[in-house]
């Protein structure tokens, strides 16, 4: 440790030396007056009348406080910088993180040429942004931007575990815990600021790498706008972070950080993998049905009571199964509160919405076509709201164009499969044939639009979109192989189900294969994802 950061504590409520021949007694009487290690600094820090090494600590807070137009910020020193993580123990002690568990992480920056390398250190947390995307995602409003000192906290309350947020962060901060249920993340120690102390992390640090600042918010947008941020992170213009990486050399354009080349699956997400689609699953059924019924009522009319039976199960399973990915289900309807706002609280509002009048259409045995329009209608409305929920996250492989691709698709894919079915349990349809090319031409059309992002090996720069390529070819590999052959399956089985004169076997099987195909091609929507991460996320 350098000389400056030394502290030499006096020997306070040392008892005098025990003498040798006194007895038991007087030894044990003696003992008792020997304080612990603990209990010395504690008299130490208690004599001292201010905390040890105040004066150093001060000088890593700003003079003043914000004001208008101003706010608290992270400064981190990327010379000074030595990934000791002495900053990321100290948050995690302070804060009583579980294993696992972290809010600030510590990375490094490479690149330059081979005669000339240079190796960056970079510690982050959350970057309290003007714009948090956190804050504006959140269904349950369980995030707080103070308007004095522009440090974004986070509700552990209120929140319901719903991880949205992880998904809208660009830079990952909020964190999931799962045993708690809620997500949590960095609130800049703003207990200890309001104290006029340090937090944790600028205690903590060595070498003085890590302050507090006080940054004009305009002047972050401007540098937003700019780029000026830091070499390999995710764009600064989609939540403006008022962080400030300094450093006094000038840093390579190709400076990336060091986990930049290796790509790794990212969480698949389950639950919302089975709510998604069997969402579009009983909204496709619903459609498709209404679109055939204004072109081929006679072929329609006799489905209508199995596909509306189909699109009810299917509606209730799926609401049922996004239950399972909240941490506390038990305050899901707190997630009603945001529909102004929040994608996911519109996207609830327009199932629940579909759900109920799907069931008033089944029980009418789906007889009433204004009430399977009004359902229909609600359930295109739900699908365009997850659509929506995944694509301003700014994630190109969740962009809308390849989201609303894969969504759209799957809700006709399975709709059509669903009216095989039907068709086949009405001892089959004469519509049943040009049924099934209907479907075949879509899933062929969804397969092309899938399998257009294997071009983007040929990329000469790692972005994004190649990094999910690779990731089809190598960790997710097999998945995507039984995702091609389930669909080609499926179309075949609905092919037999259209000639068979016992059609209803063929035709289950053809949807329980499609729908598993869809599963996964859902299930690689979430692993293949590989957006830009800041420094040392990976660990």
């Amino acid at each position: 440790m350098p000389d400056a950061a030394r502290v030499h504590l006096p020997v306070l409520g040392a008892a005098p030396p025990r003498p040798r021949s006194a007895g038991l007694l007087e030894r044990l009487l003696h003992d008792q007056q020997e304080l612990t290690a603990v209990e010395r600094f504690a008299q130490c820090h208690t004599g001292a009348g201010a905390p040890l090494l105040e004066s150093r600590y001060r000088e890593r807070l700003p003079a003043t406080a914000p004001g208008p137009g101003q706010q608290y910020a992270f400064e981190v020193d990327l010379d000074a910088c030595s990934g000791c993580k002495a900053c990321v123990a100290a948050c995690h002690s302070q804060n009583g993180l579980d294993p696992g568990e972290t809010w600030r992480q510590v990375g490094t920056l490479h690149g330059g040429t081979r005669d000339q390398a240079v190796l960056k250190t970079v510690s982050s947390a959350c970057h309290h942004c003007v714009d948090p995307a956190c804050m504006s995602g959140c269904p349950v409003d369980a995030y707080e931007k103070d308007p004095r000192t522009g440090i974004v906290r986070h509700l552990d309350d209120q929140c319901i575990g719903c991880q949205y947020c992880t998904l809208t962060c660009p830079y990952e901060v909020p964190q999931y815990n799962a045993a708690r249920g809620i997500v949590r993340k960095c609130d800049m120690c703003s207990g200890r600021l309001a104290a006029g102390e340090a937090p944790a992390c600028v205690q903590a640090c060595p070498q003085g790498a890590i302050t507090i600042t006080v940054v004009e918010t305009s002047r972050a947008v401007e540098d937003a706008q700019t780029e000026a941020f830091l070499p390999g992170a995710p764009s600064p213009g989609i939540t403006i972070p008022t962080t400030q990486f300094k450093t006094r050399e000038v840093l390579p354009r190709n400076l990336v950080p060091a986990d930049f080349h290796s790509v790794r699956p990212s969480h698949h997400h389950l639950p919302l993998v089975f709510m998604l689609v069997l969402t579009q699953l009983a909204v496709g059924t619903l459609v498709v049905e209404r679109a055939l019924a204004a072109v081929a009522p006679a072929l329609v009319a006799p489905l209508a009571p199995v596909t509306a039976a189909l699109a009810l199960v299917a509606a209730v399973v799926a609401l049922a199964a996004s239950t399972l990915h909240l941490g506390r289900p038990l305050y899901a309807f707190r997630a009603l509160r945001a529909v102004r706002r929040s994608w996911v609280s519109r996207e609830i509002v327009a199932f629940g919405a579909f759900a109920g009048l799907a069931g008033l259409h089944a029980a009418l045995g789906g007889r009433s076509a204004l009430l399977g329009a009004a359902a229909a209608v609600a359930g295109v409305a739900g699908v365009a709201c997850s659509i929506m929920l995944y694509a301003v996250t700014h994630r190109r492989w969740w962009s809308f164009a390849r989201t609303f691709t894969r969504f759209a698709g799957t809700a006709v894919v399975l709709g059509l499969g669903a009216l095989v079915v039907a068709a086949s349990l009405q001892g089959g349809a004469d519509g049943a044939g040009d049924l099934v090319r209907a479907l075949a031409v879509a899933l062929g059309i969804k397969l092309v639009a899938e399998l257009a992002v294997l071009g983007h090996l040929k990329d000469h720069t790692h972005g994004e979109l190649k990094r999910s390529a690779l990731l089809l070819i190598t960790h997710l590999r097999r998945p995507f192989v039984v995702r091609v052959a389930l669909a080609a399956l499926g179309v075949a089985l609905a092919a037999l189900a259209a000639s068979s004169p016992a059609p209803v076997p063929w035709a289950v099987g053809a949807l329980v294969t499609l729908t598993g195909g869809e599963l996964l091609e859902r299930v690689l929507y979430f692993a293949a994802a590989a957006a830009p991460r800041m420094p040392g996320r990976f660990a």
